[in-house]
């Protein structure tokens, strides 16, 4: 019989969940020592029950010497940790610092073109804006073969939809046509056929046995 899957929860019931702690608990130190004899890693386990027991496993040496081990490395993690926090924020702060100059060059040039030149710009701040208008040329450039593109497509849909509205016309015309060309056809003669009374009767008698 298949087992139903474990709902991730506290077993309410004390006696379960006392048999569920020993069955698992010897499995992760089970996995632990397989892990460190596969791996020739030194691994350290802590467990403390519900009621305050403590179990513990070190694979290699002494559980006080692993604890001693780590936390003679704890520190240089933390430095390492705070290094890099640090270099984190200075990189922000030279970012920001450089957005800002950005930005100023770009008010700058605006108001040297927008106020027909006046003011002076230094070669490099000149680079930079030329820089920013050919980025602003391309996106507006961009934007501006999209449009053109829908467009295109739009007339596209159009004149599908005009050839189709025509085909149909044109079938409708010559479907009127070849009506129209069956009426003349019936009276060409300008005598229409026809057959005396006297005639039809001697006919029908003839045929049927009626004289």
């Amino acid at each position: 019989m298949a087992r139903g899957k474990v709902q991730m929860k506290k077993i309410e019931n004390p006696v379960h969940r006392q048999v569920t702690f020993c069955k698992r608990r010897a499995g992760l130190l089970k996995k632990a020592k397989e892990l460190s004899v596969l791996c020739d890693a030194d691994i350290g386990v802590l467990i403390y029950s519900s009621h305050g027991k403590l179990f513990e496993l070190a694979t290699k040496g002494t559980m006080q010497g692993l604890i001693e081990r780590y936390m003679n490395t704890k520190p240089a993690r933390v430095h390492q940790a705070e290094t890099a926090m640090e270099t984190q924020t200075l990189d922000a702060k030279k970012e920001i610092n450089l957005l800002k100059q950005e930005i100023e060059i770009l008010q700058k040039g605006l108001r040297y073109m927008f106020g027909g030149g006046a003011g002076t710009m230094s070669l490099d701040e000149l680079q930079v804006l030329e820089k920013h208008l050919e980025l602003w040329i391309y996106h507006v450039r961009s934007a501006k073969m999209d449009i053109l593109l829908q467009e295109i497509q739009l007339l596209r849909n159009s004149e599908g939809i005009l050839t189709a509205a025509n085909k149909y016309l044109q079938d409708k015309i010559e479907e009127n046509s070849g009506v129209t060309n069956l009426i003349p056809m019936a009276s060409d003669s300008p005598y229409p056929l026809t057959i005396p009374n006297d005639d039809i009767i001697s006919l029908l008698g003839s045929n049927f046995g009626l004289n």
